[in-house]
């Protein structure tokens, strides 16, 4: 670890927030999840409200994770070979270009001349655009993280970054349901391009430092390194599979929109609500783990915290009342937070430095991705079965998931994670 800051207190719970360029790029990555939360949102709620066809939500997922998935194994090679910071800028210029696509055709003046047809299909190839950013920007942003603290400092760097992540989670969804609500697209379009030009300009408070990068005879080994790696860790292989199942069916999250519409029957701003409540949940949950680590015994507390993760799906999905809808979306953050911080430790204490992005990138393929196509399940079960069908039908797949993952990984539930790194 190159760092010039002295060491500090190894039980310090803001251990990692003493090294400046850490806090820059946490406050990189807030400006950057914060604008992409908030488009979530609004395109979300506007192509429901153009379509009202739950698939359109759907589609947007699909959009975004066939070329997040196609490009990520490059990606991670490319992550690794090149300067981090410099790769980043040029990630977020590409997301800014498109979102700045997205502000000028939802302008009143150009989407009457273009037509509900055509700015549909335009917002899907620009969701397609940003998942090809989305394909390099995973691996590069967990490489770069791994520069800017000490290795024995990863576990609390890694709660503080998931913490500040579902901070952004909060704040987006809520600020994307007002904004939209009260000031309309075009106006959340352009806070959005504000909050990603000051994630842009946070990089220039991180220096350059060289990758560390060890080069294979050829490109398709570069490439393959990160997946023989992962199917080398049982923990790491588990980790991965267990979340990438159980996002998958438990992406009925993503009918947040025709729930509060079709079924709760509540506006934006409740719709932003709803969107905040698992984050919230999340956050809290993860200040908590930040002096209490789940790191005892984690994979027995990351198969609890899926299994609660199910049973929270399958509640918000059975219920009518939209206070008891919030709380269920609360658990539901609360939950999946334990399994995000278990699981992001275990992959950066594992990884060696010089592969860290074609290793995020296997994550990005087994669980990043999973989360759009999770949604895509989720919109089609939604018309086959309908609303509430296809919510419950992802729930009780995921209790499924994990019921099938522990009856097969018996001998890993004992383990600490001094025991997981030699198993390893």
């Amino acid at each position: 670890m190159d760092t010039d800051n002295p060491q500090p207190p190894r039980k310090d719970p803001y251990a990692a927030l003493r090294f400046p360029e850490f806090r820059a790029f946490l406050t990189m990555r807030f400006f950057l999840t914060f604008g992409y939360q908030i488009q979530a949102v609004v395109i979300g709620w506007y192509i429901y409200h153009l379509t009202k066809d739950p698939l359109s939500l759907g589609m947007i997922g699909l959009s975004e994770a066939i070329p997040a998935i196609g490009i990520a194994l490059y990606g991670g090679y490319i992550a690794d070979k090149s300067e981090k910071t410099k790769l980043l800028r040029l990630i977020i210029s590409g997301m800014f270009t498109c979102s700045t696509v997205l502000f000028l055709i939802t302008l009143p003046s150009v989407s009457a001349r273009i037509g509900t047809g055509h700015i549909v299909g335009l917002i899907y190839v620009m969701i397609f655009c940003i998942g090809i950013c989305r394909g390099f920007m995973g691996p590069a942003t967990f490489s770069l993280m791994s520069q800017v603290v000490p290795r024995e400092l990863y576990p609390n760097s890694s709660t503080w970054n998931s913490t500040g992540y579902q901070v952004a989670s909060i704040a987006g969804p809520a600020a994307g349901g007002l904004i939209y609500a009260y000031g309309g697209v075009s106006t959340t379009f352009f806070i959005i391009l504000v909050f990603l030009f000051s994630a842009f300009a946070c990089l220039f408070l991180i220096r350059k430092r060289p990758p560390q990068f060890k080069a294979a005879e050829n490109i398709l080994d570069n490439l393959s390194v990160g997946i023989r790696f992962v199917f080398k860790n049982r923990m790491m292989l588990g980790a991965m599979s267990l979340d990438m199942f159980s996002v998958f069916f438990g992406g009925a999250v993503a009918l947040i929109p025709v729930i509060a519409s079709d079924v709760l029957h509540v506006g934006a701003e409740q719709f932003g609500l709803m969107r905040a409540a698992p984050a919230i949940g999340a956050v809290l949950t993860m200040l908590i783990m930040a002096r209490h680590s789940p790191m005892n015994k984690p994979w027995r507390n990351l198969l609890i915290a899926v299994t609660g993760f199910g049973l929270s799906i399958i509640c918000y999905g059975l219920s009518t009342n939209f206070y008891l809808t919030l709380v269920f979306l609360f658990f539901e953050g609360v939950f999946d937070s334990v399994s995000v911080v278990i699981r992001s430790t275990i992959m950066q204490l594992l990884t060696p430095d010089d592969m860290r992005g074609r290793v995020s990138a296997v994550n990005s393929m087994f669980i990043g991705s999973s989360n759009e196509i999770g949604a895509f399940e989720s919109g089609l079960t939604a018309r086959l079965m309908g609303i509430v069908p296809a919510v419950v039908f992802g729930g009780s797949m995921t209790l499924i998931v994990v019921t099938i993952t522990y009856l097969k990984t018996k001998m890993l539930v004992p383990l600490g994670l001094k025991d997981i790194h030699k198993d390893s």
